[in-house]
């Protein structure tokens, strides 16, 4: 499987996002995750940093 969690920081705190995070599709004011189920979710965020060895992806509020 090549999916990966999505978690959101805040400053010190990280909150997960979404599990099994297939796509990942800028939008004009942020990103659209899908996962393996086709759920979407919209964040007012960026990608801070992606480790996909080891399924995750870091997002920043904007």
């Amino acid at each position: 499987m090549c999916e990966s969690n999505a978690f959101l920081r805040d400053g010190e705190n990280e909150v997960m996002l979404m599990e099994s995070v297939d796509t990942i599709e800028p939008c004009e004011d942020g990103l659209k995750l899908v996962d393996i189920f086709g759920k979407q979710l919209f964040t007012k965020a960026k990608i801070k940093d992606m480790t996909l060895l080891n399924h995750r992806i870091v997002l920043e509020k904007i």
